[in-house]
């Protein structure tokens, strides 16, 4: 039994190994002044929830909303960004962005934190190593929220974005009542 235990390990060793190789230049944006770096281990499959941030998930990921995604049962906000919710304008555009971004690969997630709503908040990088919260904000569907990026992502934003993206930019301004009025707007409609 411990043979099989040990043969288990090592090709799980291998696995990791072989699908780290070749990804040296992955990592060329600068990280967020802060940010913890997250250990070198893989996430449990069989735990839904994060215990402790600073860990990496690998699989494929399903995708909630502009800025959400789940990937290994695990809920994940995307790192610095704010995209539109589904319910706003831009919103099913964001969603829809991040689903082809995404689609039929594999995302690595590196865990950071923990937000107020549980979900687990990480940096998502797709195979290629491009950073998920980096294309949705060159995209022109997500703004850079600069109280939790450092402003990391602030030069990527069309010129536009904010503009358009009116609803995610009163939420970071604290004017939560704009977001309120629309909310109200939208439920007299119905």
């Amino acid at each position: 039994m411990e043979a099989f235990v040990v043969v288990i390990f090592i090709g799980w060793v291998a696995y990791i190994i072989i699908k780290r190789s070749g990804r040296s230049q992955w990592r060329a944006a600068p990280q967020p002044k802060g940010t913890p770096q997250p250990d070198r281990l893989h996430f449990d499959a069989d735990r839904s929830e994060p215990a402790d941030p600073n860990y990496i998930i690998c699989g494929p990921a399903y995708i909630v909303d502009g800025d959400t995604l789940v990937v290994r049962k695990t809920q994940i906000r995307l790192f610095g960004i704010d995209a539109p919710e589904m319910n706003h304008p831009y919103g099913q555009k964001a969603k829809w962005a991040l689903y082809r971004l995404c689609n039929g690969q594999e995302v690595e997630v590196e865990v950071c934190a923990v937000d107020d709503y549980g979900r687990a908040v990480g940096q998502c990088f797709l195979p290629d190593g491009r950073d998920l919260s980096a294309e949705m904000v060159k995209l022109g569907l997500a703004i850079d929220w600069p109280k939790f990026s450092g402003g990391l992502y602030r030069q990527l934003e069309v010129p536009d974005a904010r503009r358009k993206m009116w609803l995610a930019d009163a939420r970071q301004k604290g004017r939560m009542h704009v977001w309120e009025q629309f909310e109200a707007q939208q439920r007299g409609r119905t």
